[in-house]
């Protein structure tokens, strides 16, 4: 099958969009995963997760721990990865952190703090993966469809989320004559924690009304991109997919 004998490396591994995008590709042939998960909380969820693929269709699943605005992290996880199970073939990145905040109101700290986390973290992210990156492999790094939005309180968020386009462009480019692909993915706001800790309920209305259906962007439409993006979507390559059910355009 597609991704028989691969080689997975997933960020957020366990839990939200992360954990169901391994469940989603598991069954295309049991590849290998590596399951990064950034707080000892999530430890045992990442763990649950692990076993899951092992149990359910076979796969190897090994779990990393680790802050990926930190390079010398992100090269050990993808160490792991090659030390573990011979090679890596396909990186996927959902790390990052939100902020919702007044733009005069952002110190410099959380101004600092969120782009190690959103930009620096996604650079050597790919750059690691690019170094070890079997021929024809794939990068999907999950963005947000703010980096089109028109809106207020979200700057240090979508501006620290925005130079991963420019990243995604490059590595392309660089990458390609190798046959790796590198994209990104821009959900709608997400039905996830991730999107409800710092919403009120009025804007967590508004954002349900701006979108199809009047409904958020739910994980289990997103999933499907990133498997199709390593798979039949392999010639698709240096670009952004918006995916929010026309939340927003440019």
């Amino acid at each position: 099958m597609a991704l028989a004998g691969k080689t997975v490396i997933i960020t957020g591994g366990g839990k939200n969009l992360g954990a169901l995008t391994a469940n989603v590709l598991a069954p295309l042939g049991s590849p290998n995963f590596v399951l990064h998960y950034h707080s000892a909380s999530d430890k045992s969820k990442t763990e649950e997760v692990a076993k899951e693929l092992t149990k359910k269709y076979g796969s190897k699943a090994v779990i990393f721990q680790g802050a990926l605005e930190k390079p010398k992290d992100v090269e050990a996880l993808f160490k792991l990865a090659k030390d573990t199970f011979g090679k890596v073939d396909i990186a996927i990145n959902n790390a990052g952190m939100v902020l919702k905040k007044p733009f005069a109101e952002i110190t410099e700290e959380e101004y600092d703090v969120m782009f190690n986390v959103n930009s620096k973290g996604a650079f050597f992210f790919i750059q690691q993966a690019g170094k070890d990156l079997a021929d024809g492999g794939k990068i999907v790094t999950i963005l947000t469809s703010l980096l089109a939005a028109f809106t207020a309180f979200y700057s240090v968020y979508a501006g620290s989320k925005a130079p991963v386009e420019h990243f995604c462009r490059a590595a392309a480019k660089e990458f390609g004559p190798r046959g790796i692909s590198v994209n990104n993915i821009a959900p709608g706001p997400m039905d996830t924690p991730f999107f409800y800790g710092q919403e009120s309920p009025d804007s967590v209305a508004y954002n349900k009304s701006a979108s199809m259906n009047g409904q958020l962007t739910d994980i289990k439409d997103i999933a499907p991109i990133v498997k199709f993006l390593i798979t039949e979507g392999w010639w698709i390559n240096g670009q952004t997919i918006f995916a929010n059910g026309a939340y927003t355009t440019r």
